[in-house]
């Protein structure tokens, strides 16, 4: 504690404050454009100070369906991360023993990471009209979505196994725990606080996706691409409240996460 601190320590800080300044800086512009007064612009400097572009959100609008559209998202955002924990958590499971093709399958499913999602998005498009069905949100668009999370949520496990002892789960089996309860009572909860990570990275990429979206959701638009809509046609602050009341969504559901993840911890602690 007595150290000095060196240059190089400085150095880094002052690295480490522009990063956060270059990555929160126009966020904070944002931020503050929401708060214009009634007669307002889209540019500083700040003509009064008002709420009135956030009440404005809960009117009737002429362009813009910023209910509905969120809980399209909301929605969708649930059904990805649903998915992608189960798929992610069967997934580690099933590479932790070595089977046939499993290196060829492992390399398929991160492929999706490194392909332009925009083309991701035409071909399940395409191959939603070739078959007959209508794109949707909740069809072609989940499937979309899926191509983006699940690579993440199957990393995130087999980090997370390669890092897991089997003694713990030998050890069950020794006092006469079935496999299922091995499972149920001593690998499920140890791994749970990085299936909720895995859950939070589903909902988070889901929630925010625009490329993916853009041709499977069909006619009716997740918020992403509404606020995108918008930006040709708004030309008032109520789009700076629309997109500081989802950021502020998003960093709840981020401190909601780390709560679960802390009370896991602490009742494993207790236990």
């Amino acid at each position: 504690m007595g150290d000095k601190r060196t240059l190089g320590f400085y150095v880094l800080a002052a690295f480490f404050g522009l990063f956060v300044l270059f990555l929160y800086g126009p966020l904070s512009a944002v931020f503050i454009l929401s708060f214009q007064g009634p007669n307002g612009g889209l540019t500083f400097p700040l003509n009064g100070v008002s709420l009135r572009w956030f009440a404005n959100l809960f009117e009737r609008q002429a362009v813009g369906d910023f209910g509905a559209s969120f809980g399209r998202s909301f929605a969708l955002g649930l059904m990805v991360m649903a998915a992608t924990v189960t798929v992610s958590l069967l997934a580690g499971l099933a590479f932790r023993r070595r089977f046939l093709g499993a290196t060829p399958l492992f390399y398929l499913t991160v492929a999706s990471l490194v392909i332009p999602s925009i083309i991701v998005s035409l071909g399940i498009g395409v191959l939603f009209q070739q078959v007959g069905w209508r794109p949707a949100w909740f069809s072609s668009g989940y499937g979309a979505h899926l191509t983006w999370t699940l690579p993440f949520g199957v990393l995130i496990m087999f980090a997370v196994f390669n890092r897991f002892s089997p003694s713990y789960e030998e050890a069950a089996r020794d006092l006469g725990a079935s496999n299922w309860q091995t499972f149920r009572h001593v690998l499920l909860p140890m791994i749970a606080p990085s299936l909720v990570g895995v859950g939070l990275f589903g909902f988070t990429l889901s929630y925010d996706e625009f490329a993916r979206t853009l041709m499977t959701s069909g006619s009716s638009n997740t918020l992403p691409l509404e606020i995108y809509g918008m930006t040709t046609n708004v030309t008032t602050p109520v789009l700076y409240a629309l997109g500081t009341v989802t950021t502020v969504f998003s960093f709840l559901v981020i401190l909601a996460t780390l709560g679960i993840i802390m009370a896991i911890n602490r009742r494993q602690a207790r236990s």
